[in-house]
């Protein structure tokens, strides 16, 4: 089993309760799913950059990921609807803390400059959007395979009610948050 889900189960829902006095276990918010998503603007023009970030998205979360296609056709970017543009990974549950405990661990530390998340990525209903600018900082990404540097969007999505809640859950499950 994860030690950040032990971790979870074993300590954090008892601080949560005690914090915030919920009346049931069953209201302390959990993480529900993590969507990763990268979008591939390149693709248009150049349908080997797809497979290179497909590929590279199920390296780093050990899932196949689905490819996302454009909704509207924009004559400006030279896009029809229909067109494949980026891949999408969605986590739950041992992946989803596996990701999750490598995210903090291993990945964050190795970006350039790190001084800590932002803590005002918060979207008003509990959840959280990491915006990760180079695929590099993942241990499975071998540097010299990489074609291009690409960036991606993590989405923690938590059952949490409020943005207080949420912080309070990704801090104690060790999110780097800047003080």
């Amino acid at each position: 089993m994860n030690t950040l889900k032990e971790k979870y189960n074993n300590e954090i829902v008892s601080s949560l309760v005690e914090k915030f006095n919920y009346k049931s276990v069953m209201e302390v918010p959990k993480v529900e799913k993590i969507v990763i998503n990268m979008g591939v603007g390149d693709a248009v023009q150049n349908s080997k950059a797809l497979d290179s970030a497909v590929e590279e998205l199920s390296l780093i979360t050990g899932q196949k990921p689905v490819v996302t296609k454009a909704k509207k056709s924009i004559a400006g970017f030279r896009l029809r609807e229909g067109m494949p543009i980026g891949a999408k990974v969605t986590l739950r549950g041992e992946r989803m803390y596996d990701f999750l405990q490598k995210l903090i661990d291993v990945s964050l530390p190795r970006v350039r400059d790190f001084r800590g998340i932002s803590n005002k990525a918060f979207d008003g209903r509990g959840n959280y959007t990491l915006g990760v600018k180079e695929q590099l900082i993942f241990p499975e990404i071998n540097y010299d395979r990489v074609s291009k540097v690409r960036g991606m969007d993590v989405v923690i999505v938590t059952t949490a009610n409020s943005d207080e809640e949420a912080s309070e859950l990704l801090t104690q499950l060790g999110m780097p948050f800047q003080k």
